[in-house]
């Protein structure tokens, strides 16, 4: 059975796009056929992200528009044979995006045979958030563990648990799942950050994961290259961590525990 999940955020610049580049590949990875569409229209970073930019010819709203059949929209990941990309539109405004239409893509997809369908949202709960979010099974809350982005957080579960389809019709609430990103032990020990265990107790959500802090991963997105795809890195562990937890596997949370650096360390120029 597929399941459509968002991945949203209350605040821009948290690493949500990021986070739903290496979700959906990390999918793929483990051999599901997944789906990751942009619904931040007029403002696309998917395709960039996902290095497919160069390749985009129709977007989600041709076809909502019937200007595209979704067959024409959807690119190919050059990384992974089951993963495939809807990239929003750079020229329209977001109230093009309707319901019906948004429901017709996503049950066509399902009808395609994609397992999972990732909805990237726009940051806070405007037009093209609400449409993310509307049809979906499960919700990835992305935060970084900072008190705005954790106020904003809240208030996009409370959206969550009264707007989308499954609250309106009284079903079987959206299942959520915390994960945090931009994450650093050692700030947290100054207590210059909020920790993980703060973070859970104000929103009150499964933690799903902790993406580590990490300067490869701007550099990974400026290459067109999911961070997921960053072999032997902490951050490519984590989100590989996020994926087997979302599947059911039992793993360890890490990236948790500040390590002081031993006395040749801090010699030898360790932090």
């Amino acid at each position: 059975m597929a399941r459509i999940i968002v991945v949203t955020s209350g605040k821009g610049g948290v690493g949500k796009t990021t986070s739903s580049a290496s979700f959906s590949s990390g999918l793929a990875m483990r051999g599901h056929k997944t789906a990751v569409l942009d619904f931040d229209v007029g403002l696309r970073n998917l395709d960039l992200i996902m290095g497919c930019e160069r390749r985009v010819v129709y977007d989600l709203i041709n076809v909502i528009n019937n200007e595209a059949t979704l067959n024409q929209a959807l690119i190919k990941d050059k990384h992974c044979d089951n993963l495939f990309i809807l990239p929003a539109s750079q020229t329209r405004d977001k109230d093009a995006l309707s319901e019906e239409g948004v429901e017709r893509v996503l049950d066509d997809l399902i009808k395609m045979g994609f397992e999972y369908i990732i909805c990237d949202s726009p940051a806070g709960i405007e037009h093209g958030a609400l449409m993310a979010l509307t049809f979906a099974d499960e919700a990835i809350v992305v935060t970084n563990p900072e008190v705005s982005s954790v106020r904003d957080s809240d208030r996009i579960l409370g959206i969550i648990q009264a707007k989308s389809r499954r609250a309106q019709s009284g079903g079987e609430p959206v299942k959520e799942h915390l994960l945090i990103t931009r994450y650093s032990p050692k700030r947290v020990e100054a207590g210059e950050m909020l920790s993980h265990t703060d973070v859970q107790e104000i929103l009150r959500i499964p933690l799903l994961g902790i993406i580590p802090e990490s300067e490869s991963v701007l550099h990974a997105s400026n290459q067109g290259n999911p961070a997921i795809h960053l072999t032997g890195s902490d951050v490519s562990g984590a989100y590989e961590d996020v994926v087997a937890r979302f599947l059911g596997d039992e793993v360890a949370m890490r990236f948790t525990a500040y390590e002081k650096p031993g006395l040749l360390q801090r010699l030898f120029g360790g932090k």
